[in-house]
């Protein structure tokens, strides 16, 4: 015979609760870079924000100023916030964007990277 507890049953609902109404994870594309070609780069810029929108990606940082406080200086910094990972991956995978890219590498040093942002309550 089974029996649930109220205090069982709570708890159940709960999980149940928290499980169906979680939060997706953002994901948030950061690239740190100094540009070495400003004429060089500004079709990159021109063009970059029409390859992102349609895959939900949003500026929450462009440029701006850095202040360093540890490790070396970075000169530029661009990060873009997706709803997704996968949603990010595909953006950077995308036939438009993969013919900006080489805009960029020859236009600026870089480093980027896609990491999970977290979910907020």
């Amino acid at each position: 015979m089974l029996s649930i507890t109220p205090a069982a049953s709570m708890a159940q609902a709960v999980t149940s609760s928290q499980a169906t109404t979680a939060a997706p994870v953002t994901a948030i594309y950061v690239s740190e870079f100094e540009v070495t070609d400003p004429e060089g780069i500004k079709p990159y810029s021109a063009g970059v924000d029409a390859t992102f929108a349609p895959f939900g990606g949003r500026y929450i940082v462009r440029g701006g100023t850095v202040a360093s406080l540890e490790g070396g200086a970075t000169k530029r910094v661009v990060m873009i916030q997706f709803p997704s990972m996968e949603q990010a991956r595909a953006w950077y995978d995308s036939p438009a964007y993969r013919a900006l890219r080489p805009i960029r590498h020859q236009s600026a040093t870089s480093k980027v990277f896609i990491v999970n942002g977290v979910t907020q309550p």
